[in-house]
């Protein structure tokens, strides 16, 4: 069973309850879940609700709440009451962690101080609940798409539930270097979400949408591996101690049996676990199996 990294129900085809089986198939104890995957349900976002505790996954977090921050008059108080509702259900299923994008809106405003007000206000919202909120720089963010940025204007927030939450999609895109996190505090990372791509360089930004959107591959499987691996062992080096998220988009995975995706998951969290970290994976009857060679691999071993 893996410890640390959890899939999103983003990369499964097919009804909740049969992504959630397969996660748990795979040797996956937790799960990222989306709004759509509980006010899409035949139900009612209540039994989607149900079916995740039922299945016995720990959730990792809740996603996404977008362009909420940077909006006045009439599109702020519309976007906070999106908020409730998103926080409402994530407190629901008992997620320790509500995903925001930065803001793509032509409306937003680029005051780092007024976003930081905002983001503040989201994070005293989610606050009785329990939820940490993860602000995350979109690599195509109107005013902030990187982590630098986001980080930026948490740390102008100041609030003790608001950290950043980062996505090695983003950070490839913009060529973001690993050293930019030695600016940033681990303890204000409260979430990371990995992913690779099949080709080297994004040359526009509707590129880069295009490929986020539909041509993501598991960490390992894509030509940015060593750059995962050294994402990854950054974050671990720093002491972070959240958890790794598989987001990854990919149309092919919708057209494959859930069980054959799951598996290329559970892959690449042996790759990232036992070569990349060197973390023993306990084995089928609870004992440890021995760690492999040292974290040279460059791609997930067949």
């Amino acid at each position: 069973m893996f410890r640390d990294f959890g899939m999103d129900t983003i990369s499964l085809a097919g009804p909740l309850a049969a992504k959630l089986a397969a996660m748990r198939e795979a040797g996956f104890t937790q799960v990222m879940l989306a709004a759509r995957d509980l006010v899409g349900h035949a139900e009612g976002w209540q039994a989607a609700v149900r079916e995740v505790h039922a299945s016995g996954l720990r959730v990792t977090g809740f996603q996404v709440l977008r362009d909420f921050e940077g909006l006045s008059g009439h599109l702020h108080e519309y976007k906070v009451d999106i908020a409730r509702s998103m926080i409402e259900m994530a407190a629901a299923l008992g997620s320790p962690v509500l995903l925001a994008c930065s803001s793509t809106s032509e409306h937003a405003s680029d005051d780092r101080d007024a976003i930081a007000r905002d983001l503040r206000k989201l994070a005293m919202m989610a606050l009785p609940f329990r939820i940490k909120v993860a602000f995350e720089g979109l690599s195509w963010g109107r005013h902030i798409n990187d982590c630098l940025g986001a980080f930026d204007v948490v740390s102008r927030a100041d609030c003790p539930n608001l950290g950043i939450g980062i996505d090695s999609f983003h950070s490839f895109a913009t060529r973001t270097p690993v050293q930019a996190l030695e600016e940033v505090d681990p303890a204000k990372i409260f979430l990371v979400q990995l992913s690779d791509f099949m080709w080297s360089e994004i040359h526009s930004v509707a590129e880069r949408i295009e490929t986020a959107r539909h041509f993501r591959v598991f960490p390992g499987e894509g030509v940015h591996s060593d750059e995962v691996a050294r994402l990854v062992r950054t974050l671990d080096g720093l002491g972070y101690e959240g958890d790794f998220s598989f987001e990854v988009f990919n149309d092919d995975y919708q057209q494959m049996p859930l069980a054959t995706v799951a598996e290329r998951a559970r892959k690449s969290a042996s790759w990232l676990a036992e070569d990349v970290l060197q973390r023993a994976v306990p084995l089928p009857g609870g004992s440890v199996g021995a760690r492999l060679r040292p974290a040279a691999a460059a791609t997930i071993k067949p």
